[in-house]
């Protein structure tokens, strides 16, 4: 941890409390024992221990920018958060200890939804249970992409590049039209919102010159208080389609097998490709199968796929439009699995409106429907559960995808895990996701997750692959992988950082970008 981050977390004193109590009030400030609600509840090993000095949750612009004079006035460090819950990847907590945790969870209101152009505006407290119940709350026709679980904000995963599972599921490249706090308290609009007034706004992203909106993604040059949020209209008919495969070698081929039809169009949605380990943690618990010592065998995961009625890999994905488009999607699909021996494919068409009560729970998230069950996945092995999740991105095709697994479980189970983990196939990129869950009360097994996150990193560095998110104890290791021409990328980050926030004030140390002010010590190991 660089040397400002413990400096500037001992200016927060009495004086500095009441400043920000002013701001806010005494209820929505939290500060030492009381601010410990916002450490990550999911912490393992050693390294990453941060615990917040102070918790501070405004409820519009103004306190905000109040919060924000408060912290250059008293050189505060501040974490920024949209409501905290982006579990498995260190939650609310800051990088540095006894940095002052800003919750906009308060700022939760939906601004605006037009039906006839497709869009909700949001504040960055609004869940995506909150905008799916005000949509069905005043009777909007629109379907909306979830990620598996729903607390967590559209905006907040939006900025750190998350996903969902209905045709906009890209979430990033469906915001438009952001509204900004930077550091200095000024209130900037991206796009066309940078004119006053023009009702185009969260239309079209360009603007006028430069865009800063990708900027502001995996970032800590402002913070975000708005955002317009792409919708669709409710198709006539969705088809939820589940694909099965009968041998633990079948991934690259179904991998192979969908990618044109995403790339064709004919899949509208991305594909979620998951092995029988992932599928199972979400419908039971490890002990049920297998007791003994190490990862689970071959033949305990073979018995515990039938027993479940479960694929050694499971893909699901949606089909969306008017009834004769899904219909022929849906036989296109069928007709091209064909090719991979064993493969089967299950299909539920929903017709108009779709009422949560009558849908399947797994085909919700196909559906635009966001519940909290999948949270049972961190409770696998038992014990106080907790996880965490690693994310690598690699070429859509059959031997990209061969070698990441084979390098993902390979070092997993050495480790004494489960590879519980698969694919989310976008068309030209996959991303292998595999879930580390551990019991947080058993020392052993964290300090392992800690080896395994630190082995996976540098063993897909060596070959020639990287994560795109990551957890804060190891953002500056990631950080360290991107780092062509001497890392000129992180340089130009940092130029803009020192440029925009010279004091350092915004989340120092966000995805290995530090602040640079003469004098103090900035470290990237």
């Amino acid at each position: 941890m660089p040397l400002f981050a413990k400096a500037q977390a001992m200016n927060l004193n009495e004086r500095a409390l009441a400043a920000l109590q002013a701001c806010v009030g005494s209820e929505h400030l939290r500060y030492h024992d009381d601010a410990r609600t916002h450490a990550d509840p999911y912490a393992f090993g050693s390294v990453h221990r941060a615990h917040p000095g102070a918790v501070v949750l405004p409820a519009s612009v103004e306190e905000l920018r109040a919060v924000l004079a408060v912290a250059r006035e008293h050189r505060l460090p501040l974490w920024t958060v949209s409501t905290g819950r982006n579990l498995g990847y260190g939650g609310a907590s800051p990088r540095t200890d006894g940095a002052v945790v800003v919750d906009l969870q308060r700022m939760n209101r939906v601004l605006e939804v037009n039906e006839e152009l497709g869009y909700a505006v949001v504040e960055p407290g609004v869940r995506f249970l909150d905008l799916y119940a005000h949509l069905q709350q005043h009777g909007h026709r629109m379907l909306m992409s979830v990620p598996d679980i729903g607390w967590g904000s559209p905006i907040g995963n939006a900025l750190e590049r998350g996903f969902g599972y209905a045709p906009l599921w890209d979430h990033s490249a469906h915001l438009c039209g952001l509204e900004v706090v930077m550091a200095n308290g000024r209130v900037v609009r991206t796009g066309m919102g940078a004119m006053e007034g023009n009702s185009a706004w969260h239309l079209y992203k360009g603007g006028f010159g430069p865009s800063i909106d990708g900027l502001l993604q995996q970032s800590n040059f402002g913070i975000v208080t708005r955002a317009g949020v792409n919708l669709m209209r409710q198709p006539e008919s969705v088809v939820t389609c589940h694909v099965k495969t009968a041998s633990p070698d079948d991934v690259g081929p179904l991998l192979a097998l969908l990618r044109p039809l995403l790339l064709d169009g004919t899949i509208q949605s991305n594909a979620i490709i998951g092995n029988a380990t992932v599928i199972a943690s979400m419908m039971s618990e490890r002990p049920r199968w297998w007791t003994g010592p190490g990862a689970m065998p071959e033949h305990a995961v073979a018995a515990m796929a039938d027993a479940l009625g479960l694929g050694r890999w499971n893909a699901r994905f949606g089909l969306y439009g008017h009834p004769g488009m899904t219909i022929a999607r849906s036989a296109i699909v069928r007709d091209a699995l064909r090719a991979l021996p064993g493969a089967r494919m299950e299909t539920r068409e929903y017709s108009g409106d779709i009422d949560p009560a009558k849908a399947h729970p797994a085909d919700h998230a196909q559906l635009g429907i966001p519940g909290t069950a999948l949270v049972r996945m961190a409770a696998w092995r038992g014990g106080n559960p907790a996880h965490t999740d690693f994310s690598l991105v690699c070429p859509a095709t059959e031997a990209h995808a061969t070698r990441q697994l084979g390098l993902i479980q390979s070092t997993v189970e050495a480790q004494g895990f489960d590879y519980a983990g698969g694919f989310t196939l976008g068309g030209r990129h996959a991303i292998a996701l595999a879930l580390l869950s551990f019991d947080k009360d058993n020392a052993d097994e964290s300090a392992r997750v800690h080896t395994l996150f630190e082995q996976l990193i540098d063993k897909s560095v060596a070959a020639g692959y990287a994560p795109y998110r990551a957890h804060p104890a190891f953002m500056d290791r990631i950080s360290q992988a991107y780092g062509f021409n001497d890392h000129a990328l992180r340089d130009v980050a940092e130029s803009i950082k020192n440029a925009l926030d010279p004091l350092g004030i915004l989340s120092p140390g966000k995805q290995g970008i530090w602040p640079g002010r003469p004098g103090l010590n900035k470290d990237h190991t």
